[in-house]
């Protein structure tokens, strides 16, 4: 047996997909990309050549190269092909993966496993998408995903601007941050929701920061909020930035 068989099976947990998924981008039946990857038949060279159109490989590299004794150098030259495109890829991390992300994001070989999609109007930088639960962001309707770009230090926060905050005690959240003076430790975490008490974080506890730039959500999802409605969540809104902002300066 040559090493394509189990470079597919390799190839197809990197991506995270199942069976099903992968044969259906193989164009196959499930039933079998199962043999290609028990050793019980040789790929096709026709089905090698869509795998090598979908992770950018040549025939020999797929043919006669173990890529899972060389992860690294593989995965490494993935992602710069990825950041060389013009479209960067932007690695989704649904609710139900949320856990995991905490103990892996800063895991290559895990990010790299996480879908992903792209989007027309993004073209460089690190991104990526969180799918967000709950009403606390209101309107921002649960169940939505947001885009966010990496901010690489805390300093670089924008007042009371949105972010995904990933943090070892409050997980992943997405909030409005508002930086005080005094307390350049910490950040106050703002729902748009004015039901929900602002709350403040430590640096410290910070493992990451996205500076949402999209929202994506369903069309079924938006409600309509009537003019009064809103006018009474702004100016709720402002009383509560005006009180944070005399307690932090």
């Amino acid at each position: 047996m040559s090493v394509a068989n189990q470079n597919l099976k390799y190839l197809r947990k990197l991506r995270g997909w199942t069976q099903e998924e992968f044969a259906q981008k193989l164009r196959i039946k499930r039933s079998l990309l199962g043999a290609y990857e028990e050793e019980r038949a040789e790929p096709r060279i026709e089905v090698l050549e869509v795998v090598c159109d979908i992770f950018k490989l040549t025939l020999d590299e797929i043919l006669r190269k173990d890529l899972s004794d060389n992860k690294g150098n593989y995965i490494a030259k993935r992602r710069a092909m990825k950041l060389a495109g013009g479209r960067p890829d932007i690695p989704f991390v649904p609710v139900k993966a949320a856990a995991g992300y905490l103990a892996g994001y800063g895991d290559p070989e895990f990010v790299d496993e996480l879908n992903t999609f792209t989007l027309p109007m993004l073209s460089g930088g690190n991104y990526r998408a969180f799918e967000i639960v709950g009403d606390s962001m209101m309107p921002t309707p649960s169940g939505s995903v947001i885009v966010g770009e990496k901010v690489d230090n805390v300093d670089d926060v924008k007042n009371n601007m949105t972010y995904v905050v990933v943090s070892r005690n409050e997980g992943i959240v997405y909030k409005r941050i508002l930086k005080g003076n005094r307390t350049k430790n910490k950040l106050t975490l703002v729902s748009d929701n004015p039901a929900y008490k602002p709350y403040t974080i430590n640096a410290e506890e910070i493992l990451e920061i996205w500076q949402a730039q999209y929202i994506i959500a369903k069309a079924t999802q938006q409600q309509r909020w009537d003019v009064d409605h809103l006018a009474n969540v702004v100016s709720s809104l402002h009383q509560q930035v005006s009180i944070l902002k005399k307690r932090m300066n």
